[in-house]
């Protein structure tokens, strides 16, 4: 990091900052090709309410947020920690997930996805999780691999519900 990016610091998220997470949010979805008129009023405000009450809850969800100079968030990740059942490799059962990554377009390329990333699994390593999963956009891959994230050593499948 450079001498002049140093005065960004990662924080953790409060519920006030639901709307900027949410902004960033849509704007992530955008980047990722998903049709913008998803991403509509109601939409926003439907995420403003469930980040405001996921980010009350800080034993199992947590946000890493760098504040941008002049108000706003410049950057954010996202986790939580599931309880699954206790297995040979994983024995507390509790298993990260790590998703909402977004840095605002005039904020990259200086390292808060990494800083905010780090400061997210952090968060999971002092929870004592060993397992953390992600879904990777093309965009973000050689940054979850260079942070150690590998493919699945399982087949993993995927049935939609209807």
């Amino acid at each position: 990091m450079s001498d002049r990016e140093a005065h960004f610091a990662t924080r953790r998220a409060i519920p006030i900052d639901a709307t900027e997470i949410v902004r960033l949010r849509a704007l992530m979805f955008e980047d990722m090709g998903r049709d913008p008129g998803l991403l509509d009023e109601r939409w926003r405000r439907r995420n403003v309410d469930h980040f405001t009450a996921r980010l009350a809850q800080p034993d199992v969800f947590a946000g890493y947020v760098i504040d941008k100079p002049d108000g706003g968030v410049a950057a954010v990740a996202i986790g939580w920690l599931n309880q699954h059942l206790i297995g040979t490799a994983n024995q507390t059962g509790r298993v990260g997930y790590v998703a909402n990554m977004c840095t605002e377009p005039a904020f990259r390329r200086r390292g808060f996805g990494r800083i905010t990333l780090t400061a997210l699994l952090d968060w999971m390593r002092s929870t004592d999780t060993r397992t953390v999963n992600l879904h990777a956009s093309t965009d973000g891959e050689a940054l979850y691999r260079s942070l150690g994230f590998t493919d699945p050593s399982e087949t993993a499948l995927t049935l939609r519900l209807n």
